[in-house]
């Protein structure tokens, strides 16, 4: 099966996580398809294959290299989708040679890719590129990255005279929520090091990362009928706008880069 085969079997697994639920994995898509992903780890011949009931997937691709000890690498990617938009009945579409210009995903809800509004499409001219129809998310994060870990391990099953040491892989769930670590088996994971397969250009390698935790701010008022209401109501969406108001303008995200 090619990387790009194998990609375009597991975007049709819905696997968005769900932040409201308490259990983990958030959602059962995400145990359906590490049950799909253990079958085919199985069917390649890795070892030291586990799936936990918290639907965290380990294996091991044995090393080859006997006359000395090296370090053990572990490949890490998550199993989840983001929840802010549909994974359900993704359907993907490959636009082969990308000549430049706006991608029309949907011409019946004039839903459009555009260069303008993503500058980076022009990176990939000449490339084939996937998509969907614009109604749902296309599941590339991170199903790409289990794609090409599957696909890197099949590779080298296949060409035992590249040399290499004991190689980890693992998948998690709810990563896009912020829950996809706090479960996670270091010690029985065993890599020396790891490395996240996500998002990202072609080539780069990031070592540090964002912070991503959430504060719940709630704002409580008085209501008062309007008649009566001078000096005695609180309106509480008043007190969150100035709230909003007091958060320094240049340091949020759309503004930031670097450090």
């Amino acid at each position: 099966m090619t990387l790009v085969d194998r990609f375009l079997e597991y975007v049709k697994f819905d696997t968005q996580s769900d932040e409201l639920t308490n259990m983990t994995p958030s959602t059962p898509g995400q145990m359906i398809f590490a049950q799909h992903l253990e079958k085919e780890l199985h069917k390649l011949g890795l070892s030291d294959i586990s799936l936990d009931e918290n639907g965290y997937l380990m294996a091991t691709l044995p090393g080859n290299i006997s006359d000395r000890k090296v370090p053990v690498v572990g490949f890490i990617a998550h199993l989840d989708t983001s929840p802010d938009m549909s994974g359900r009945h993704v359907s993907p579409r490959i636009v082969e040679n990308y000549p430049g210009g706006d991608i029309v995903l949907n011409a019946t809800d004039g839903i459009t890719l555009s260069p303008e509004e993503f500058p980076e499409l022009l990176n990939y001219v000449g490339q084939d590129l996937i998509v969907t129809d614009g109604n749902t998310l296309l599941g590339a994060d991170d199903k790409a990255g289990i794609a090409e870990i599957i696909t890197a391990v099949d590779y080298l099953m296949k060409h035992p005279e590249i040399k290499h040491g004991d190689i980890r892989i693992a998948f998690n769930p709810d990563e896009e929520i912020g829950l996809g670590a706090h479960k996670f088996d270091v010690a029985r994971f065993g890599a020396d090091w790891a490395y996240t397969m996500d998002g990202g250009e072609i080539g780069e390698l990031e070592f540090e990362n964002f912070n991503a935790a959430v504060a719940t701010v709630t704002f409580k008022g008085r209501n008062v009928h309007p008649g009566y209401a001078k000096h005695k109501m609180i309106n509480s969406m008043r007190i969150a706008n100035q709230f909003v108001i007091m958060l320094p303008r240049w340091e949020t995200p759309e503004h930031t880069e670097g450090f």
